[in-house]
């Protein structure tokens, strides 16, 4: 049992992080180097029925500490998420089972059929005829043994039966929905460069913020749109995966310090920020820059290397820390607005602020929640083909969590901020006499 073990936690790992990858299909050329894991997850793919996998395999050398290697027991092979836990149960009951001799596993090749020494190379190519979302596994089931190759991946579905489409099912409507909701927030931002300049006397530096929040999200969109069309055509992004990661960096330091910011009251409230609120700051920043590197790390990598599964535990850590930080802003304005109307006699205006706080409150928990849970919610349950329902699901939230943010904050004149009808000025103050008026 003490074998079986490690194979079947790592396994599972595969099973659930395989869900939380952010790498895009694509041709890859991947080295492995003396590598010793049972298993190897290269890539996920959702096929049609007119899939096709490729694999090159070149340089392949596999030293052993104990025996002799048998050929045999390495090899490529695709599997389905329904099909890893048949295997999983199998592995459970039989301590030597190689996944190799699964009736669930879809072998493509073992290292038998390789070229002789000193070439030891195969190219691989085949149709795939039942349509589903398979991973694509190397295993090696040889004790001791450490393996080194070079293996290019290519993986395709035919559109009209003569154009390769190298995204996989679910995600073929990416491009185009990349872009209109790129056009959405150029729009939008142009709606907010208009109402700032309509409002000027009433414009702060927030305001600004703001507005460069919005360029970057769509700046972010339509090089992911441009990202996803080049992978679909050619299989490869063109270099528009390193302006879509630079965008996206700056886009989500922007989010979260506007979020803050925000929250404090900077600007709109008091020109500067308390001792605590800076330390937010500093450290959601570098925690972002740590989350954009993971990201980075485990969408141009793949979950080939090594470390993948260390890269996603840190990206999923790092986003939980930043979400519960910027919480605390927020609430300690709602506290300190609820401890000044005791002593100001401005009811109304007060009350008028605790409430614009806590709605905003609000806004962001159900923001966080949806994009966070219900987001990834979606991605589990969703069929395969219906991937890219995820994805419009988290923008149409992002821009509904903008459009109501900057509704709330917009520069107007006469905002909720100022609030101050004498004839409310009554009931302003029972409101606040009230202790129930808290989060």
């Amino acid at each position: 049992m003490a074998e079986i073990a490690p194979r079947l936690i790592l396994l599972l790992l595969l099973l659930v992080f395989s869900l939380l990858s952010l790498s895009s299909a694509e041709i890859k050329t991947l080295q492995i180097t003396s590598d010793s894991r049972s298993m190897i997850l290269f890539e996920k793919f959702g096929f049609t029925h007119s899939g096709h996998i490729g694999i090159n395999v070149s340089a392949v050398s596999v030293a052993s500490r104990l025996s002799n290697v048998e050929p045999a027991l390495l090899g490529f092979f695709l599997l389905s998420d329904d099909s890893l836990l048949q295997v999983l149960l199998e592995i459970q009951q039989k301590p030597s089972f190689c996944v190799l001799e699964s009736a669930f596993a879809r072998d493509l090749f073992t290292f038998r059929e390789l070229s002789p020494p000193p070439h030891s190379s195969k190219n691989f190519s085949a149709p795939v005829v039942s349509p589903n979302e398979y991973s694509l596994f190397f295993t090696n089931c040889n004790p001791e043994s450490f393996v080194t190759m070079t293996v290019r991946t290519e993986m395709y579905n035919l559109e009209y039966n003569t154009v390769k489409d190298y995204l996989p099912a679910g995600q073929t409507q990416l491009p185009t929905l990349y872009s209109l909701y790129s056009v959405a927030n150029f729009v939008f931002l142009g709606y907010w460069i208009f109402t700032c300049y309509k409002n000027k006397k009433s414009v702060h530096r927030i305001h600004f913020l703001m507005a460069g929040l919005l360029l970057m999200k769509a700046l972010n969109l339509l090089c992911a749109a441009e990202d996803k069309h080049y992978v679909k055509v050619t299989g490869t992004p063109h270099g528009w995966d390193v302006l879509f990661y630079l965008f996206q960096f700056i886009r989500v330091v922007l989010l979260f310090t506007v979020i803050v910011l925000v929250g404090t009251g900077w600007s709109f409230l008091k020109p500067f920020l308390q001792e605590k609120e800076k330390k937010v700051l500093m450290i959601v920043i570098p925690l972002q820059v740590l989350a954009n590197v993971a990201s980075i790390v485990i969408g141009e990598t793949g979950p080939f290397i090594k470390d993948w599964v260390t890269w996603n535990q840190v990206f999923l850590l790092v986003d939980i820390v930043c979400c519960c930080a910027i919480i605390f802003p927020i609430v300690w304005s709602i506290r300190s607005l609820r401890e000044t109307s005791k002593t100001d006699g401005k009811a109304a205006r007060n009350l008028a602020k605790l409430t614009l706080f806590r709605q905003f409150y609000v806004v962001v928990i159900g923001y966080l929640y949806f994009t966070r849970i219900v987001v990834f919610a979606l991605k589990t349950i969703a069929a395969y083909k219906y991937q890219w329902v995820s994805n419009a699901a988290e923008e149409t939230a992002s821009l509904a969590f903008y459009m109501v943010m900057f509704y709330m904050f917009r520069p107007v004149e006469k905002n909720e901020y100022f609030v101050l009808d004498e004839e409310e000025e009554e009931a302003a103050e029972m409101a606040l006499r009230d202790e129930e008026f808290e989060l």
